[in-house]
């Protein structure tokens, strides 16, 4: 991946702030919060991400037993804050074999949740039957929060989304199989409210999830 900011719906490339737009501007989606170069995992990410998210940095926590957290992004930029926050954790799968989970805070309409998620963006809302009751339930900052089957996702990942925080949370995982994790009562932290306890954050290789390209234009 460039080590510039990209569209976070496309992956293309973006143009800065300048004399006739105060924004910055994709060509195919206009006006868009950036999405910043991934940075890989480490404490010290970790600690940018938390200073300039103006959302949820979610992360299981504690840690699913030898899970470790693989890489972090952010969308938005120095003025915005980040107005949409990735975080990558893989560790063994429920039902054997590696497992990957995706988890993402946005604002309506950024759209980075979709791109994970292989689908058209940039909200899951169209794509959640919501008049059916929820498939799961997770612990978000505490509360109990209704989670959605994503319909029309590609075949090798499970995809869930809702609301949290007044927020989409998503929630992407690898296989397919390993989505039975998401049905283990989980337990979601915003990290900006850990305090001292990032700095005991386990960290693995960077996930190569956050390096993919976007599926959907």
């Amino acid at each position: 991946m460039r080590g510039e900011p990209s569209c976070p719906k496309c992956g293309g490339r973006v143009r800065a702030p300048g004399l006739f737009a105060d924004s910055w501007q994709c060509g195919v989606h206009g006006t868009v919060y950036p999405l910043q170069p991934i940075l890989p995992p480490s404490v010290e990410a970790l600690g940018v991400v938390l200073h300039r998210a103006r959302v949820p940095v979610w992360m299981p926590w504690p840690l699913p037993i030898g899970w470790l957290f693989t890489g972090i992004a952010y969308a938005g930029d120095d003025r915005s804050g980040g107005r949409a926050t990735a975080v990558a954790c893989s560790g063994p799968g429920p039902l054997g074999g590696p497992g990957e989970l995706l988890l993402v805070a946005e604002e309506l309409g950024v759209g980075l949740g979709a791109r994970y998620a292989g689908v058209p963006g940039p909200d899951p809302g169209p794509l959640m039957d919501v008049d059916k009751p929820p498939h799961t339930k997770v612990l978000a900052a505490g509360r109990p929060t209704p989670l959605w089957h994503v319909g029309g996702v590609p075949a090798d990942r499970a995809v869930f989304a809702g609301e949290a925080c007044g927020l989409w949370l998503w929630a992407i995982v690898w296989p397919e199989r390993s989505g039975l994790l998401m049905y283990d009562e989980l337990v979601l932290t915003d990290l900006r409210d850990a305090g001292a306890e990032v700095d005991l954050v386990p960290c693995g290789a960077l996930s190569p999830r956050l390096l993919e390209e976007p599926t959907h234009p």
